[in-house]
């Protein structure tokens, strides 16, 4: 049974291992992957907004052609009413067509308005077209700065990053599905990756929490998998630590200068004694 537990604890700590160095070459990388990524998405929303402004424009282009031939219309219309006027037979007819031509001066009027304000938009919208334009030319060069860069890692590292995929498959097959998905759980949950790690110092090697020596000498007896009771962590084994030996030696000096101190005292007193 102590054997299996080892078998699985060992086939943790592998992919544990492999992972972690996967995320070494991640870190490597930084934020550049996110970055392109903000970067590609920012020039999207660039291209939408300025194709948004071109449809603008082109709304009220087709406003102006159309207010125009309105206008070449109502210019007709006038040609014809002042024939009309010219044959009238009474006030009535001549004080009607009148009032025609005065709703058709009216509508050039209008559509004049419309045509001068509607080209003042246009104006607008062809310098926020402008602006945007300029900003996508600067964020494409970003961009283009940004996948270089993110290239050059990616070559420096692909090799390396080829072997490990190939490590993690195989280490995966070692691993029971139970503990795997248990593992991709608790290390998709952690902030530093880490979902198998060895107590140290007395400590989880993942939350720091301290550990109780009884279940540091279970963990270490290897006869079930044993998790950390903060942070669930799979505790894979025990560091072992000991007292570095620059403090041992400056304990021992300290008790040799006490002992020196104690005797020269002590012969102090005797010869005083003898006095």
């Amino acid at each position: 049974m102590e054997n299996i537990v080892a078998q699985k604890l060992a086939a943790l700590v592998k992919l544990q291992d492999i992972d972690s160095k996967v995320d070494d070459i991640k870190k490597i990388r930084g934020d550049l992957p996110e970055e392109v990524q903000d970067l590609e998405d920012e020039l999207i929303g660039y291209q939408t907004r300025i194709k948004k402004f071109e449809g603008e424009v082109d709304v009220l282009e087709t406003d102006i052609n159309n207010r125009k031939l309105a206008i070449k219309e109502a210019e007709k219309m006038i040609t014809k009413y002042d024939s009309q006027q010219m044959n009238v037979r009474n006030n009535r007819e001549y004080d009607a067509i009148t009032k025609e031509k005065e709703l058709q001066d009216l509508e050039i009027q209008l559509c004049n308005k419309k045509i001068k304000d509607a080209q003042v938009f246009i104006d607008q919208k062809k310098v926020q077209i402008a602006k945007t334009e300029e900003l996508r030319s600067e964020r494409e060069k970003d961009l283009v700065q940004k996948k270089e860069e993110l290239t050059v890692i990616m070559e420096e590292t692909e090799a390396e990053e080829v072997k490990l995929a190939k490590d993690r498959e195989k280490a995966v097959k070692s691993v029971e599905d139970r503990l795997y998905r248990s593992y991709s759980k608790i290390r998709g949950g952690s902030t530093n990756g880490l979902a198998v790690v060895n107590v140290k110092r007395g400590a989880c090697g993942g939350c720091f929490n301290m550990v109780p020596p009884q279940r540091q000498a279970d963990i270490r007896e290897k006869k079930k998998i044993i998790a950390c009771e903060h942070c669930g962590r799979v505790l894979a084994d025990v560091d072992f630590y000991e007292e570095p030996a620059a403090k041992k030696k400056k304990t021992t000096r300290k008790k040799k200068a006490t002992t020196t101190k104690t005797t020269k005292a002590k012969a102090t007193k005797t010869a005083a004694k003898a006095k």
